[in-house]
């Protein structure tokens, strides 16, 4: 599988000058799916790229999924309007780990992150991180996949957060479940 471009790395000051900074949203009305990490981390803050740092594997999965013909580059993400995808975050600051927003701050992300699928109408809000999600809508026992629940016309579905760190999800099944909402989003496809 090819490997995105990478752009220089940031400085340890850089990444430390990055806590509490935001990442633009990648977003327009009546997308296919609305992506939503749950919070930049200092090097997504720091290149002002999303899911920016080496080893995560948004991009890759992205692609493995059939959402892209190739694995994009952070900085290439704004050419995911084109094909009908978006991005953004639960909550917006950045921070070295997510472990570090509290269950309230993930509580008023998910009022925000509401309204902002109110306001832009996707198809399908994908929320990457099933925890983030339990708090952040208040459904403590929400698996990944398909949620019961929508928001107005959106559907909802959960896929696990894509950091290299989260070794509970291998990229073959990463890549399939993001394959599954891909089947999804094609099943109920809508001429755009």
């Amino acid at each position: 599988m090819p490997t995105p471009r990478r752009s220089r790395r940031p400085t340890k000051e850089e990444l430390l000058a990055a806590a509490g900074k935001t990442v633009p949203d990648v977003i327009a009305p009546d997308l296919r799916v609305l992506f939503c990490g749950i919070n930049p981390g200092l090097y997504t803050a720091a290149v002002g790229h999303n899911f920016a740092r080496p080893g995560n594997r948004f991009w890759p999965a992205l692609h493995a999924g059939g959402f892209t013909d190739r694995v994009l580059s952070p900085s290439e993400e704004r050419d995911l309007l084109k094909l009908g995808y978006g991005i953004t975050n639960v909550v917006e600051r950045a921070t070295a780990s997510a472990d570090e927003l509290s269950p309230e701050e993930l509580a008023a992300g998910g009022v925000r992150l509401a309204a902002k699928v109110r306001r832009y109408r996707p198809r399908f809000l994908a929320v990457l991180g099933i925890g983030a999600y339990r708090s952040a809508f208040g459904r403590p026992q929400a698996a990944p996949g398909p949620q019961p629940e929508t928001i107005d016309a959106t559907k909802i579905w959960v896929l696990p957060n894509p950091s290299g760190l989260n070794a509970s999800y291998q990229p073959e099944k990463l890549a399939a479940m993001f394959r599954a909402l891909r089947e999804a989003v094609a099943s109920a496809a809508i001429p755009p």
